[in-house]
């Protein structure tokens, strides 16, 4: 297997995706009759960035020097590129050196500090956990373990939710936007290899993913990416049906690897009462690990 998932022309490949899906029309670009291929020629694109076509081509075959940030920053407006998508962008055309890449990934992200799971644990009202990058969860509370999934009676590695998402037969059933959180997840992994290229733990999950799932390999081919912020996310759980509930991110202090989630309804709502319900079991199990029994849905 490899140990890496850096390919030979990253740069290039994620250059011809983002372009592909400009139009002439997105950016000022009268129309020039049929294209063979969707988006931007490579020339339209140099033109816009400033570059001699010669150049971008060069660039996209991975034979070009190491672009300028000033390259970088026009190539990410006439690209039409998101911060996350940007960010991407650096990640690959700076790769980091493969001894310190590896060294900086062992083992770092999976160790968490005591204090931040204390703080999971006493989030009693909302579901929370702690991600890394690979999205592997670190650390949850007892409605979290009601809702999304039993973690405390997990193998550490199933405690992964790339895996829970794309290997789980049963995950359309709990994850209602199952798609989007399948197209979501990919792109925080991209965004992942792109910072860390030669993790190990990294490589053997998306080798994983890739010879267990045809919509992963799809995706994955897509190049695209996500950083996760804020958003809506839609469970069905058993006991009280089809909830909707907003969730935020927080970067942890001191250890911008670990993501903090934690997801919220509003006032009022029914899936504030469903959260609630949930939670009355949560309440009486100190490890963490008991489901609600009831089967009908709340009204």
């Amino acid at each position: 297997m490899a140990d890496t998932l850096m390919t030979a022309n990253s740069l290039g490949d994620y250059l011809r995706t983002r372009r592909a899906l400009v139009s002439p029309a997105d950016v000022g670009l009268p129309p020039t009759g049929r294209r063979r291929v969707p988006g931007l020629r490579r020339e339209e694109v140099a033109e816009l960035v400033g570059l001699s076509t010669d150049y971008y081509i060069r660039l996209e075959q991975g034979r070009a020097d190491r672009p300028s940030d000033e390259v970088l920053d026009s190539l990410g407006r006439a690209l039409r590129l998101g911060p996350a998508e940007r960010a991407h962008l650096y990640d690959l055309a700076r790769p980091p050196r493969r001894a310190v890449a590896r060294a900086a990934a062992t083992g770092r992200d999976a160790v968490l500090r005591p204090a931040l799971r204390q703080v999971v644990e006493a989030i009693p009202a909302n579901p929370a956990l702690i991600m890394n990058d690979r999205n592997d969860v670190l650390a949850w509370n007892r409605l979290a373990a009601v809702l999304i999934a039993d973690f405390p009676n997990l193998a550490p590695r199933e405690r992964n939710m790339a895996r829970r998402i794309f290997l789980d037969p049963d995950a359309p059933e709990v994850h209602l936007d199952w798609d989007e959180a399948a197209r979501t997840t990919v792109g925080i992994l991209r965004m992942a290899a792109g910072r860390r290229p030669h993790d190990p733990e990294l490589v053997r999950l998306v080798g994983e993913l890739s010879l267990g799932s045809a919509v992963f390999r799809k995706l994955w081919a897509g190049h695209h990416v996500h950083e996760k912020t804020h958003g809506l996310k839609h469970f069905r759980h058993p006991a009280v049906g089809d909830l909707t509930l907003d969730y935020q991110t927080f970067r942890a202090p001191g250890a911008a690897h670990h993501l903090l989630v934690i997801y919220t309804a509003p006032p009022g709502s029914p899936a504030e009462e469903a959260l609630a319900f949930l939670g009355s079991y949560t309440a009486a199990d100190s490890a963490g690990s008991a489901q609600p029994r009831r089967s009908t849905e709340l009204t």
